[in-house]
């Protein structure tokens, strides 16, 4: 039987809200053993993010955000304000191979858990800090969420269609992008500290910034103000170095149609029976297409809209023009393609999104659900250090345990 990637490995989750947890949930699906330390009675912000709920037969409600990014962890609920509860988490990280945390800057130092301090008793560990803008600089005191880093990391100034179209003004994206690309960030360095100790013996610290990740995320768009000096602005749907690239209104609705070169380019003129429009030497390149794209962009859309969306999907495809739908969520998941990838999966009857990696050898492990708030501390405190039921019962009764 394949085993998973990741099986003897041990993370200590101190993080909570979505970029840490989406990082420890990845190294969870990979096969890591997580063990998630939340505030007792109240856990992760997220628990309380709801309506939409999953109603759990034993214990309380979970919110649909806490479920999308918890699955595969073990809860353990200790107050980190108690000298008691803080040595038990610095046991734990004796025991762990990875810690991520989304403190402030200086709070786990404060505390003793910062990784110079973890450090000293375990020179394996890889140490991985996720805040809004980094360890350094001047905004490194400054709380970072996902909207707020939108805006400043830029993203949003190229998101929404631009003022002569409407006065809705610049848009965040739909999900959380900085927190998910920082998650998946900080997973893919974490594995590489991971690689470089299999050498070393050593571990090693992360800093992680949701302003850097995005600032780098911006990719194609940065590269062009790097390169022209013109910060680029919102284009709606369109594409600031293909064309045509954007939606087009059919007689029933919207389709996307993506062109990335002249021979998919000439298809489409060819399947809207416009190969004039191909011979036209202001569209020849995309080079021109780009400098002649409104009057492009008019001269196809007059063609599209006279026919609905399903005929030009089905004559676009067979053509070989890169083209699709704008789907609604619920149509994404009754899409055939959706379904023979399995990208919904249910683990103890809980609807879940599944990890997209598929490998030929290695499994993913889909075996604990998102945890209920303090269900497996007793379990991993009496298996990881040994504690007695007495103990437990004298940590509980001054607070120091949920």
């Amino acid at each position: 039987m394949a085993e998973f990637p990741l099986k003897d490995i041990k993370v200590l989750d101190l993080s909570r809200v979505l970029a840490g947890p989406w990082a420890s949930q990845t190294l969870a699906d990979l096969g890591a053993e997580v063990i998630k330390i939340e505030r007792p009675g109240v856990g992760d912000d997220t628990r309380a993010w709801g309506p939409p709920w999953f109603d759990v037969p034993e214990g309380d409600a979970l919110s649909a955000y806490f479920m999308s990014a918890n699955r595969g962890k073990k809860s353990v609920c200790i107050d980190l304000a108690s000298s008691e509860g803080l040595a038990i988490v610095k046991q734990l990280a004796d025991e762990s191979d990875i810690v991520i945390e989304n403190f402030k800057v200086g709070d786990m130092e404060k505390k003793g858990l910062d990784y110079q301090s973890l450090s000293k008793t375990n020179a394996r560990l890889i140490y991985c800090s996720i805040t809004g803008f980094g360890q350094t600089g001047p905004y490194k005191q400054r709380p970072g969420y996902d909207f707020m880093i939108q805006g400043i990391a830029g993203l949003m100034s190229i998101t929404g269609e631009p003022d002569e179209k409407s006065t809705d003004g610049p848009q965040k994206v739909g999900v959380a992008v900085a927190d998910l690309m920082t998650g998946l960030y900080s997973t893919i360095a974490i594995l590489a500290a991971i690689a470089e100790r299999n050498e070393s013996g050593e571990g090693q610290y992360i800093d992680m910034a949701l302003m850097d990740v995005l600032t780098a995320s911006l990719a194609n768009q940065a590269s062009n103000y790097l390169v022209s000096g013109n910060a680029p602005g919102r284009m709606g749907n369109a594409h600031p170095n293909v064309v045509p690239y954007q939606t087009f209104a059919a007689s029933d609705g919207y389709i996307i149609v993506a062109v990335g070169n002249d021979k998919q380019f000439n298809a489409l003129c060819g399947t809207i029976n416009r190969l004039d429009i191909a011979a036209n030497l202001k569209y020849l390149t995309n080079a021109d297409r780009i400098e002649n794209r409104a009057e492009l962009a008019a001269d196809i859309q007059r063609e599209v809209q006279t026919r609905t969306m399903s005929h030009w999907l089905e004559i676009f495809e067979e053509a070989g023009v890169p083209c699709g739908p704008i789907n609604t969520i619920d149509k994404v998941f009754d899409d055939p393609q959706t379904k023979a990838r399995e990208m919904q999966i249910s683990i103890a009857d809980m609807p879940l999104v599944a990890n997209p990696m598929r490998f030929s050898k290695s499994n993913l492990n889909y075996e604990l659900e998102p945890p209920s708030l303090g269900q497996h501390t007793d379990e991993v405190l009496v298996d990881k250090l040994a504690m007695s039921v007495d103990e437990l019962l004298a940590l509980r009764s001054k607070g120091v345990l949920g």
